[in-house]
């Protein structure tokens, strides 16, 4: 394949940045059409609490949410904000990629259209939650293993070092990707075993990652025990059943499913592919893995956008020895099929459907459902406070039973005058009770039946509901709040029993 001129690259990377920073804009515009979701609610309230660790997830996280509240306040767009400019700048990698790999300005304009259009990609930039982050550290990865194959410059083992520590930083799942890599490196490209800056890199990376180890290592290895619970949890209900099936539905758009395939067939049979095989075994690694090891669907999500760039690159090597009219109908058709693909994912993956329309209701997304009803909990929590006694309101706490709970008391609660809630949830549980040792507590998500196990006396004193009506875990699992009074253990003996990993 021949290199475009200079000048074609990068008018073409100003058309690809032009659509990506529409991207980002279109999100900030439509990321506050619901509310906080009840994962995001936990990770804004570690963000208050920064530490080298969590116990759902190392601190880089949380470290934007800190970020985007020194930047933008409690604002549902500016927690967001980090998220989107992670999926815009994927897109502008994803172009990168193919731009590396040989590709002209059609391919690289594919790969990154088909990479925007992914639903995991756009759900990613609707939510404050890790999986944001860890997409982009995978496809830049992705981006500088290119770059290092094509160039053959050692020193770019450095930032590859740099990027899987960050990515580890992110979420652990960075590990199978690393494994994919180290798998090529043995398979296709043990010249690199002997280069001082791989081993710098392999250095750097683990140097990035050795706080949060120490953190571990300090508290127990506790994320061993939350992830050994929630993988358990999954497979129970089965939310990895469906892994194989949902690559072709989540991982990548399905429209776009013939381009990931040829990429795929681009590393490891074309011809002008080879040289960039070890990035076929960084998809086929981790999906084998995900598969042995019961992961959920889109955890493989990052790793498409890598296959779709050189897939970009075949089909416009392809049409190119067509003749015009069938190369011009082929392009014509992969452009329809990632709009249309678009299109037909963009209002399940993001949040543009008003709340109180009947699409809402069948749209297949529970993400949507959680993000309902937080504002309308807490205000209800602040009733049943003003309906106690004045001899108990100078010493009462809330008890929440999961870390939406928690998390929506701690962010929404302050307007209230309400106290910060008590939960034993992840790393709730590490920030402990109140040293006054309230007696009197206003509890919510918990069955009567469990409560009256644990305290003397409790009495129903209100109901989560929403204004939308929608069904969610609040308004349908546990929607009955409490008012409980005396453990009947002294605090300290409650709290060693007392830990949830959710």
């Amino acid at each position: 394949m021949h290199d475009a001129p200079r000048g074609d690259h990068r008018t073409t990377l100003l058309i690809v940045i032009a659509i990506a920073l529409a991207l980002l804009a279109f999100h900030i515009a439509t990321n506050n059409q619901y509310g906080f979701h009840r994962d995001e609610l936990q990770t804004v309230d570690d963000a208050r609490h920064m530490d080298w660790g969590f116990v759902a997830y190392p601190p880089v996280t949380p470290f934007f949410g800190w970020l985007s509240h020194l930047l933008f306040g409690d604002s549902l767009r500016g927690y967001r904000f980090f998220p989107a400019l992670a999926q815009s700048l994927v897109m502008i990698l994803a172009a990168l990629m193919a731009r590396e790999l040989g590709g002209r300005r059609l391919a690289q304009l594919i790969a990154a259209l088909a990479v925007m259009v992914a639903p995991v990609s756009l759900a990613a930039g609707a939510l404050y939650q890790y999986v944001s982050f860890d997409f982009l550290w995978w496809v830049l990865l992705a981006y500088l293993v290119i770059r290092l194959r094509r160039t053959e410059d050692d020193r770019l083992w450095l930032p590859i070092g740099a990027v899987i520590g960050l990515g580890m930083m992110t979420k652990y799942t960075m590990l199978f990707l690393a494994l994919g890599l180290v798998t090529g490196v043995l398979l296709d490209a043990r010249r690199y075993l002997r280069s001082k800056w791989l081993w710098a890199g392999v250095a750097l990376s683990l140097a990035i990652f050795l706080p949060h180890a120490i953190w571990q290592f300090r508290h127990d290895f506790i994320t061993a025990d939350f992830l050994r619970h929630i993988h358990e949890r999954d497979v129970r209900i089965g939310r990895t059943k469906n892994f194989l099936p949902e690559q072709f539905l989540i991982g990548a758009n399905l429209f776009t499913v013939p381009i990931w395939l040829a990429g795929l067939y681009f590393y490891f049979r074309h011809p002008e592919g080879r040289s960039f095989r070890i990035l076929g075994w960084m998809f086929i690694v981790p999906l084998v893995f995900f598969v042995i090891a019961k992961g959920r669907g889109y955890y493989m999500a990052p790793a498409y956008p890598m296959l779709l760039a050189a897939g970009a690159v075949f089909l416009e090597h392809w049409v190119s020895n067509r003749r015009p009219k069938p190369s011009r109908a082929i392009v014509a058709a992969t452009s329809a099929m990632i709009a249309v693909g678009g299109v037909l994912v963009a209002p399940i993956a993001m949040p543009l459907v008003p709340v109180n329309s009947a699409l809402f209701q069948k749209i297949d997304n529970d993400d949507f459902r959680e993000e309902i009803g937080w504002p309308e909990l807490v205000q209800e929590v602040a009733r049943i406070r003003d309906t106690l006694p004045a001899t108990e309101k100078n010493n009462f706490g809330i008890l929440a039973g999961n870390y939406g709970e928690a998390g929506a008391i701690n962010l929404l609660g302050s307007q209230y005058g309400l106290p910060r809630a008590i939960s034993g949830t992840n790393s709730f549980w590490l920030r402990s009770y109140p040293q006054n040792e309230p007696q009197t507590l206003i509890v919510l998500g918990f069955s009567r039946r469990g409560l009256e196990e644990v305290f003397q006396q409790c009495e129903l004193a209100g109901k989560i509901t929403n204004s939308y009506g929608v069904k969610n875990e609040e308004s349908e699992d546990h929607p009955e709040i409490y008012v409980c009074r005396t453990l009947r253990q002294p605090w300290p003996e409650f709290w060693k029993t007392f830990r949830r990993f959710g």
